[in-house]
């Protein structure tokens, strides 16, 4: 019945939808000026035809949007990508944060991570000159993103847009503030629906944003594990702000351009989400913390007054630790995995029933020399480690349970639930290929591993 439901309620969208997306051009009409033939000259734009992306979502039953584009700097890559990062620009009254937050995107990822990412920038102002010395700023900072097919800059001409103006007051909001989040609801449909044909997943942010270290690889296991459970999902969010760190399958991603064209002047698009999501089926939201991404603006690109609205969940470095598999022969309680004490992102791992002989252990995916170790457990004085000690080895074997060390060596034990010890590499120099925590008495209590911080040389 649920099935029938939503494949109902997207029927009715999508035909009353793809009515007013054929409607021709030539008689949407608004108070914006299309930049002249001389002006798109200049800036050596060129008509982009979408046969890949139209070919895709013509392949699943979607009605084409009535909409071409106009690629202003990058190389399309035939390569889907596992991840395309969305962002729609405007001109700002008051200063620009656009090219620090490419800069952040770029920055914060690894060559590995980059390569399976693409960052999609929609320039939607109508202003043809800003959006050239835009354009020749991005060419002049990120030349091989560009090259490479890491970074593409779109624009949509004017006359794809529907009415922008006279358009309905709902919430009494202003008329230019209606104007405004309206046409924001078309850009992000036509972005995203660009999109969609280039990743298996697509990312929302905006234009004033910066992202914590190694974002992709923290959206990518958080997605794994999502998908490990076998349950509906349709957007994961990697911050509580806005339209900022929203994440969505890209099979999914021509129904949510859709939706936000059909309905892009009714509430602003945080809200339609919202509704989309549950429209989908999905009842309650899925919310990772700590946040990925950081609001950094401080003046508004509505209006350009102050905005300091800031995500208190985020953290830059959520994960110091070098890469490893993580294992246990400990229960798991619900879906409180091991790997969550390694990845440090706001959750922990939790069991019970333990006994002496007891570990958790992570295999390192390269030998390091630990220079410090720190280990939390428990959680407001209840779940702690009553006994046990953190050792390090060498010698990486296979096990019944995974992989292992075949020699262990002890640094120390715990005291209070709590491990700490600095300056290991003056007694410990050899690089080390395991750190393990050994469970060295019955415990009474449930154990909650909160927390685990090394440093390698």
């Amino acid at each position: 019945m649920r099935f029938i439901k939503k494949a109902t309620i997207l029927a009715i969208v999508l035909l009353f939808g793809g009515f007013y997306f054929l409607v021709p051009s030539d008689l949407i009409k608004n108070d914006f000026v299309e930049p002249s033939e001389s002006v798109l000259k200049k800036l050596n734009v060129r008509p982009v035809k979408l046969a890949p992306q139209l070919s895709w979502v013509e392949s699943q039953n979607y009605l084409p949007l009535n909409v071409s584009y106009q690629l202003l700097a990058g190389t399309p890559s035939n390569q889907k990508r596992y991840l395309a990062v969305g962002i729609s620009s405007v001109r700002r009254l008051h200063g620009t944060y656009l090219l620090s937050t490419l800069q952040s995107i770029i920055s914060k990822s690894s060559p590995e991570e980059r390569a399976s990412m693409v960052v999609v920038l929609l320039l939607a102002d109508f202003d043809a000159s800003w959006r050239e010395a835009t354009v020749k700023e991005i060419t002049s900072r990120f030349p091989s993103e560009l090259e490479e097919g890491h970074l593409l800059v779109l624009h949509v001409p004017q006359h794809f847009y529907p009415p922008l103006q006279g358009l309905k007051r709902n919430y009494n909001d202003a008329p230019t503030r209606v104007t405004f989040r309206s046409k924001q609801n078309v850009d992000y449909s036509f972005l995203i629906n660009y999109s969609a044909g280039l990743s298996h997943y697509y990312l929302q942010l905006e234009d004033d944003v910066s992202c914590a270290n190694n974002f992709f690889t923290h959206i990518r296991r958080r997605t794994e594990e999502q998908e490990a459970k076998m349950t509906t999902w349709t957007v994961i969010e990697f911050s509580v702000l806005g339209y900022i760190g929203k994440l969505y399958k890209s099979v999914d991603a021509p129904l949510l351009a859709r939706f936000l064209f059909l309905f892009y002047q009714e509430m602003p698009c945080d809200w339609l989400m919202s509704h989309f999501r549950e429209l989908m089926t999905q009842k309650e939201t899925i919310i990772f913390k700590p946040s990925l991404f950081q609001h950094m603006g401080t003046f508004s690109s509505f209006d350009g007054k102050h905005n300091h609205l800031k995500d208190k969940n985020f953290r830059e470095d959520l994960n110091p630790n070098p890469n490893a598999d993580v294992f246990t022969d400990m229960s798991i309680y619900r879906d409180n995995a091991p790997r969550r004490a390694w990845d440090n992102a706001g959750e922990f791992f939790w069991s019970n029933s333990i006994k002496k002989g007891n570990f958790w252990a992570a295999v390192l995916d390269v030998p390091a020399v630990f220079t410090s170790i720190v280990v939390e457990t428990g959680t407001e004085g209840r779940d702690l480690l009553e006994s046990g000690q953190v050792e390090i080895g060498h010698e990486v074997i296979t096990t019944p349970t995974g992989k292992s060390c075949g020699e262990f060596q002890s640094v120390g034990t715990f005291k209070n639930g709590r491990f700490e010890r600095n300056e290991l590499d003056k007694d410990y120099s050899s690089a080390s290929s395991c750190l393990r925590i050994r469970v060295t008495a019955d415990q009474r209590a449930w154990l909650i591993i909160r927390k685990i911080v090394v440093r390698t040389r």
